[in-house]
């Protein structure tokens, strides 16, 4: 784990005004600060964004809260006054990028309605993640991440069998329509430079849902095949899915014939491949449950780390199954440098992973650290150009509120 240091990146100079909160917005941004965007979190006066209260916790800090908010600047604000919607306003017209997922019309009901900050800014961009879009019945129903799951068919198909389907295990298509709307941005940003003007761009949990089905949604659509879980196999290829050895399970993934027959060699039985159920793809996922006997009796010879390198060196996509705490022992994972150590601002030890990208072959750097509630609120509204003594009265007034950021003890 390294200590990260900022540089510029891509979007660097690029300003974000972040009115999200949970997850899909909020991730979305952090990926934009990844990308060198400043974005500045904007938070309600009465305890900021929800996920500062969700656990897991680290003494007083949301680890849920610090996995996604890095590189961010926190304005901590009362939005439903009239100053401080004069405040939020102003912050959008200055901003390169709005970014929302309050419900569809919410936005303007705060007063910032985006055709009439387009109208003011035409190069402006806002970005919208709702739960179900801006059309039809449930267009102003709240819709969370496992909502999405269930509506998409994505649990449907995810589960030891049908009577038995599951949540993916991290709030995924949260996830997603953060990478989508961050999609949209960047692409909202490149057309801008030949236009000149901004645009809105949006999506919803359950559009994300629906684009991730990929072949199995397409399945149905086309031949009316409803698909059903396959527990830890893949849903279409064979041998592909987790094995037991002599010891513990290892995730085998076979994608052509050749593979099949390297396979069957490692293993002690190349005649294996020739037989007529297991000749093709095809035969081997429909005698699926049969060959999988067959190559777990093989399998049981050896134990599960011989197998991994054996299989790896001949280019057999293999590998274990982990829990975090072997993830992170892990030397392939330790090698990508995606934990970085940064001190939060009052002063305790943080070990964040960055983003998933890399730069000419740098991965990108965490620029700072998750803000404090109102960590940041007096240089975001000297940046609005307002003097010390507005500052104190929108202080004073209640409009905003300036993190007490504890000082490190002497050594």
């Amino acid at each position: 784990m390294t200590e990260s240091t900022p540089t510029a990146g891509p979007l660097a100079g690029i300003t974000v005004l972040d009115l999200s909160r949970a997850l899909a917005g909020p991730f979305a941004t952090a990926l934009l600060t990844d990308m060198g965007a400043a974005v500045i979190k904007v938070e309600s006066i009465k305890g900021g964004d929800s996920t500062r209260s969700w656990p897991p916790f680290e003494n007083e800090h949301s680890l849920y809260f610090d996995s996604t908010n890095r590189g961010k600047s926190s304005l901590a604000l009362d939005f439903y006054s009239p100053e401080g919607r004069r405040v939020l306003r102003q912050l959008a017209l200055q901003a390169d990028v709005l970014v929302e997922n309050f419900r569809p019309g919410v936005l303007s009901d705060m007063g910032l309605d985006p055709a009439e900050l387009r109208s003011e800014k035409p190069e402006l961009i806002i970005a919208s993640v709702s739960g179900f879009g801006t059309l039809g019945p449930l267009n102003q129903a709240a819709g969370l991440d496992q909502v999405a799951q269930g509506m998409s068919g994505l649990m449907s198909i995810t589960g030891a069998d049908s009577e038995n389907v599951y949540r993916v295990g991290v709030p995924v298509i949260d996830m997603y329509a953060g990478v989508f709307i961050a999609f949209g941005i960047a692409s909202a940003l490149a057309g801008k430079e030949r236009s000149g003007n901004g645009m809105e761009v949006s999506t919803s949990l359950l559009e994300s849902a629906l684009a991730i089905s990929s072949f199995q949604g397409q399945r149905y659509l086309s031949t009316g095949e409803v698909p059903v879980p396959q527990g830890n196999n893949h849903p279409v290829l064979s041998p592909y899915g987790v094995f037991k050895t002599a010891d513990i399970p290892v995730i085998i993934a076979v994608g052509n014939d050749k593979q099949w027959r390297q396979l069957c060699m490692l293993a002690g039985d190349p005649a294996l491949a020739d037989e007529r159920e297991y000749l093709t793809g095809r035969d081997r996922t429909a005698h699926r449950d049969a060959l999988t006997a067959r190559l777990e009796r093989l399998l049981a010879s050896r134990p599960a780390t011989e197998w991994v390198q054996m299989f790896r060196d001949a280019k057999i996509p293999t590998g274990p199954i982990y829990n975090y705490r072997e993830v992170f022992d892990d030397p392939q994972v330790q090698a990508l440098d995606m934990v970085k150590n940064i001190t939060r601002h009052d002063g305790s030890h943080l070990p964040l992973l960055r983003g998933p990208l890399s730069i000419n072959g740098e991965g990108t750097p965490i620029s700072k650290a998750p803000p404090a509630l109102g960590g940041d609120t007096r240089r975001v509204l000297e940046g609005l150009g307002l003097t010390d003594e507005q500052i104190t009265g929108l202080l004073e007034a209640g409009v905003v509120r300036e993190a007490l950021v504890p000082q490190k003890a002497p050594l």
